[in-house]
């Protein structure tokens, strides 16, 4: 009877020891209602609304005015070919210059087009009307569709115009006046983005961006969580590295399957285009998720203080999309950027799902490239230190020291 107790109780032993670290995981976060939204509804929260604002994929209709100072029969037709290009909506038409610019400034419209006086005496002279076209830069990308469309608009008007012009001669077909008005016709075929989606070339950044900040933040509340609920000095006294480890495992993989999910929802759901391998997509992601608790422990270890770790992190991952080098090439960065670029770990991540999704670059040479990523082992070591550290300085830990040194004195 006794022998079969003592088995009973070391199945039962050792089955608690494999149950317990994750089940108090789950009591410690299913206490703390922030650290549950974090880890589960928020992150698909703003997954979803990255998506809701990006999934029309193309800028349609932005709303630009016409100043006509001509009133004409060429400049309504000048002005039917800008309404009419797909990116552009002549949504209003000023008298003068200086009320399209006012409304300009308060954001009814993103552009105008000044048609000058004398348009059409100056066309039949062959004089060459000037057209001036303001828009707003400062949106960026929202500029340079309505530069490219109005640019557009303007050739085809002018074709349109020498078209007619060499109709007006004789003695040839529209083809051959076209051909003569267009000498040179080009075809531009966008490559590895081919329907120019913004939502193919905005999202798949985006939201590796709020992950890499997920991952970070998360870590730090979990960090905060257990500190809290167990105390460091019970927790991480015995085999530090260790206990961290067994701690973070769990949540480490739930971060993974977000980044999985993510992968799935981009390549498979949405059928975006993927040339290369899954594998080195997913290795790039474990890599990423392991760096980023890295740095997630190393701004909580460095002061205890979750608000100033909370601070280190925003610094930290806030650029996070602006360097990955999607919208802002790398070779045109300064050195301090390029240099926060590559402590990113989202950074090295985007290069190879770039490679692999567009590019169809082989899973080894993608996998080489993440070998920069082996650098994290110095904040890992760091970690380690400043862990060591903070437990000598806690009162239990040097208490039992001394108590320790005392017995071996006696």
């Amino acid at each position: 009877m006794s022998a079969n107790f003592r088995s009973t109780g070391s199945q039962s032993t050792e089955h608690h020891k494999v149950t317990s670290p994750l089940l108090r995981q789950w009591a410690i976060v299913r206490k703390d209602k922030w650290l549950l939204s974090c880890l589960t509804w928020i992150p698909l929260l703003l997954a979803a609304s990255i998506w809701l604002i990006f999934a029309q994929g193309i800028a349609r209709d932005l709303p630009v005015a016409v100043v006509d100072l001509e009133h004409s029969q060429i400049s309504q037709q000048f002005t039917r070919l800008v309404d009419a290009s797909p990116t552009l909506q002549v949504t209003q038409k000023y008298s003068s210059a200086s009320e399209a610019a006012k409304a300009m400034i308060e954001r009814d419209i993103y552009g105008y087009v000044v048609i000058p006086k004398h348009f059409d005496r100056d066309i039949y002279l062959g004089l060459n009307p000037q057209v001036s076209v303001f828009y707003n830069s400062q949106f960026i990308l929202i500029g340079k569709l309505v530069n490219s469309a109005l640019l557009q608009a303007q050739g085809t008007f002018n074709a349109q115009l020498e078209v007619v012009k060499q109709l007006s001669l004789g003695d040839t077909t529209v083809q051959s006046a076209l051909g003569q008005a267009v000498t040179v016709q080009s075809q531009i075929t966008p490559l590895f983005n081919k329907n120019s989606s913004y939502a193919q070339f905005l999202v798949s950044a985006v939201i590796p961006a709020l992950w890499q900040i997920m991952v970070v933040v998360g870590t730090i509340l979990v960090l905060t969580a257990n500190v809290r609920a167990r105390g460091l000095q019970a927790w991480l006294s015995n085999a530090p590295m260790k206990s961290l480890t067994s701690t973070l495992i769990p949540y480490a993989v739930l971060f993974l399957m977000f980044g999985i999910a993510f992968s799935f929802w981009f390549y498979a759901l949405l059928d975006w285009p993927f040339n290369g391998s899954f594998v080195a997509l997913t290795i790039a992601q474990i890599l990423t998720v392991i760096s980023c608790i890295i740095m997630g422990c190393l701004f909580f270890f460095l002061t205890l203080d979750p608000a100033r770790a909370m601070s280190f992190a925003g610094a930290f991952t806030a650029p996070s999309f602006a360097f990955m080098g999607i919208t802002f090439p790398v070779t045109d960065m300064n050195t301090a950027a390029q240099i926060w670029r590559s402590l990113l770990p989202v950074s090295h991540y985007i290069e190879v799902q770039t490679a692999q999704s567009s590019y169809g670059v082989s899973a080894a040479q993608s996998l080489i490239s993440l070998s920069s990523m082996l650098w994290y082992a110095v904040p890992a070591f760091v970690v380690m230190l400043l862990i060591k550290k903070h437990l000598a300085q806690s009162p239990r830990y040097i208490s039992s020291k001394q108590a320790e040194q005392r017995g071996v004195k006696q």
